[in-house]
């Protein structure tokens, strides 16, 4: 009936079947080298007696040995590689258990570059908590992390940051958080090569050694080190969007007995075009439309920026490992240019007035993060290791904004102009303990402590224009400092027996905050302690059913900027405000899945969220200013239904699908009234990957997600289509790549809104530039089997980083 059922679904998703044996049995052996020491991790795979469809595959053990299982009585062909070495091929015709003996693997006489793994691995992994996208050899990493992101199942990359469906993501990189604010996130990951990308992993139920405020994660994980010498490459790209981007990056790695090292530098130049329409309904108190303010927006930014990684590791003996990171971003040029034009009619559409709004912003910044981290390993394979780092982050902003007053026959009859200089700086220290302690081989059990301390000082200044001389406008003017102290301890326990996989864990932690806003003399003050449990479960029903269920509680901290109490001027009448009484929001998470037939997944979610932190527009009818505020809402519910079908027969060629239908309802109280907003959704995934050419040289990923009109912090956004197509061809005997990647392919990424309730009435309309052509080239030189030791710096608080507006 299993049988069956298979070849039923198979048949309606891909149109292939599957043949089914009687009887299965096992194959077991050794590989070694031709000095007879064992090799690890050489992919063993079998494949039909045609070498078109893969039937299993693992990999060596420290000792060489290797065994599969559950193989049915058949003629078939058995793989073994290992990079480096010549292919070991034989045909075998199995009708018992088989043991191998001993394999001789010997080396290859070609360059490395002309060596091929053909170990097949699957590209999807599902594991309790997580999704594994593996993306090793696939046209994906010849080009940038953020495109291989881009391509990831149910990842959603968009201007303000990286989100795993309707839920903002943390990025890790080798389980160690990004430390930058979301825009550097998204430049640091745009300009870095995905070359060393082994796999991501989309962590939808992080284990309590994550920070709490983690929520959903994406691991980037990066590949190991097997041999020393050294290594290097050189990328460049060309971008055409509206304006031409360009990128270039370096890498070098070196590593002996002793020291691995590895340094990594980027820059980029770009101009990046953003079209907006607005159109503000101010209503009367009978909430009948009193004006139209219908706004033609075009905002245009120039950078230049200076990435530089730094990853240095010193074994000092066979126990004992000092690290250091560090991560550094300098920004010297940055230009920000608004040109507003905005009509306003009467609900006839009759002109009654306009105003053109030019806004001229120029910043730099740096931003440095640095740990220091030393691990010893006892012999019972337990380890513990100290974490210090340390935060500097230094941001200024000036800005000049010229608006012109037109009446209803365009004659000018009023302007205004005022300058601002704003700028904030944050020192982030912070340090750990973490033990690891394997109970033996089916459990494991991980603590630790930590403490951080955060200060950050910021401060605006509005000068008037008045007759050409400034004069300082008091009520716009402020300074804030804020002082954040968190204590946290966790304790992790996962276990597996027999067909069940276990995971428990309870983060707890107290914070203490204190905000001062030393102008208008006020002081915000929270102290507040929160326990946060975790855990995942897993069954093994039947050899085609899996059963797993998690849940977990987190917290989202509001960002420095977010606590700010200044009024930031987009323009006289657009503005964003910050808010100093923001408190954090928690969320309690909820999944239930079952994985059938090797293919299929259903998932049922559930997410609670008590004051969300959003930003959204409001609006005031009586002096006809927008302000963008932080808000947390008062309760934010989402549940759905995920239907997943991932299918990789070979490593020519494969598919992954999902169809989710989800929830969402927003309830916020305003004093004297309250919302409720609600809204059913759909999301669409479709990405296939193809590999032509006898040698697999020639790749080609296409990624598509389609989001049905669906509910983001009280405003209805509108369907969207984001689409990517990567082409990569190596050349130059492997050691040379050119990648063409296409963005949006149907035109269909831009963003439409619409916020109706209460005295609220607007829509909105934004172009982001999203539409591009990238070419790319990359060349490694050196010793190409090296993989690089890079990791990053590893603070939670750096995440909640943001720039000026």
């Amino acid at each position: 009936m299993i049988i069956n059922l298979r070849h039923y679904f198979c048949v309606l998703f891909s149109t292939l079947f599957f043949v089914a044996f009687s009887q299965e049995y096992s194959i077991s052996g050794r590989i070694v080298d031709i000095d007879d020491n064992p090799i690890e991790f050489a992919n063993i795979v079998i494949i039909t007696e045609t070498e078109e469809t893969f039937l299993k595959g693992t990999s060596t053990d420290e000792n060489g040995f290797f065994t599969l299982i559950d193989i049915p009585s058949s003629t078939f062909h058995i793989k073994v590689s290992y990079i480096g070495y010549e292919e070991f091929k034989q045909k075998i015709v199995l009708s018992t258990d088989l043991d191998l003996k001993t394999i001789i693997l010997n080396e290859s006489s070609e360059n490395l570059g002309e060596v091929t793994v053909v170990a097949i691995k699957p590209t999807i992994t599902r594991k309790p908590d997580r999704l594994i996208f593996n993306v090793e050899n696939t046209a994906l990493v010849e080009g940038s992390t953020l495109s291989v992101l881009r391509n990831t199942p149910g990842i959603i990359v968009a201007d303000n940051g990286i989100s795993i469906k309707s839920t903002r993501a943390t990025v890790f990189i080798n389980n160690l958080r990004v430390q930058l604010t979301p825009s550097e996130l998204i430049q640091l990951l745009e300009s870095t090569p995905a070359n060393n990308i082994k796999s991501i992993e989309v962590i939808t139920n992080p284990p309590a050694s994550y920070d709490a405020d983690s929520g959903s994660v994406i691991n980037i994980v990066m590949s190991k080190n097997l041999v020393t010498g050294y290594r290097g490459s050189i990328q460049t790209n060309y971008t055409q969007g509206v304006f031409p981007r360009y990128n270039a990056s370096t890498s070098h790695y070196f590593k002996n007995d002793k020291v691995n090292l590895n340094l990594n530098y980027s820059y980029s130049d770009k101009k990046i075009n953003r079209d907006q329409e607005y159109v503000v309904n101010y209503l009367d108190n009978s909430k009948n439309i009193e004006e139209i303010w219908a706004s033609d927006v075009n905002r245009n930014t120039w950078s230049e920026t200076h990435n530089l990684n730094l990853n240095f590791d010193y074994y000092i003996n066979d126990k004992n490992t000092l690290s250091i990171t560090s991560t550094g971003l300098y920004m010297p040029y940055f230009k920000y240019r608004i040109n507003n034009n905005t009509n306003i009619t009467d609900e006839n559409s009759v002109l009654l007035s306009s105003f053109t709004a030019d806004n001229l912003s120029r910043d730099n910044k740096y931003n440095i993060g640095t740990d220091i981290v030393f691990m010893h390993n006892f012999n019972n394979d337990a380890s513990l290791s100290f974490n210090g780092h340390y935060t500097i982050y230094d941001y200024d902003r000036d800005q000049n904004v010229l608006s012109n007053f037109y009446d209803n026959n365009s004659i000018l009859f009023n302007d205004s102009e005022f300058n601002t200089i704003a700028n904030q700086e944050t020192d982030i220290i912070t340090g750990k303990i973490d033990y690891v302690l394997p109970i033996n081989e089916n459990s494991n059990f991980d603590a630790g402590i930590k403490y951080s301390n955060i200060k950050t000082n910021s401060d605006i200044t509005r000068l008037d224009i008045i007759g050409g001389t400034e004069v300082l406008n008091v009520e716009n003017t402020n300074s804030f400092n804020y002082d954040e102290k968190v204590f946290s301890g966790y304790a992790d326990y996962s276990a597996t027996w027999n067909k069940w996989n276990l995971n428990l864990g309870l983060r707890i932690e107290q914070t203490n905050i204190e905000g001062k806003s030393l102008t208008l003399s006020e002081t915000n003050t929270q102290d507040y302690f929160n326990w946060f449990p975790n855990t995942s479960l897993s069954y093994q029903l039947t050899e085609d059913v899996i059963i797993d269920a998690n849940y977990k509680r987190s917290i989202t901290r509001p960002s420095y900027k977010d606590l700010n109490p200044f009024t930031f001027f987009i323009n006289e009448n657009t503005i964003v405000l910050g808010n100093p009484n923001l408190t954090p929001s928690f969320v309690d998470h909820f999944k239930v899945g079952v994985n059938f037939l090797d293919y299929f997944t259903v998932e049922w979610y559930y997410m609670n969220t008590d004051d969300a932190i959003e930003e959204f527009p409001r609006q005031d009818n009586d002096t006809n200013i927008i302000a963008y505020t932080p808000t947390n809402i008062d309760k934010t519910l989402e549940t759905g239904l995920d239907l997943i079908f991932s299918y990789y027969p070979s490593d020519k060629w494969g598919v992954y699908a999902v169809s989710s239908t989800y929830y969402v309802k927003e309830q916020l109280n305003f004093g004297t009234d309250n919302v409720e907003q609600d809204q059913w959704s759909q999301v669409f995934i479709l990405a296939p990957n193809l590999s032509l050419l006898k040698d697999n040289s020639l790749n080609i990923n296409l990624s598509m997600f389609y989001s049905y009109r669906n509910l983001q912090h009280l405003t209805t956004v509108k369907g969207q289509l984001f689409s990517t197509l990567s082409v990569s061809k190596s050349i130059l005997k492997k050691k040379g790549t050119l990648s063409l990647s296409i963005e949006d392919l149907f035109n269909k990424q831009y963003t439409y809104t619409k916020t109706q309730y209460l005295n609220q009435n607007n829509t909105g309309f934004v172009n982001s530039d999203n539409r591009f052509i990238k070419l790319g080239f990359s060349y490694k030189f050196g010793n190409t089997k090296l993989s690089t030791n890079e990791h990053t710096t590893d603070a939670e608080e750096r995440d909640r980083l943001k720039d000026l507006n």
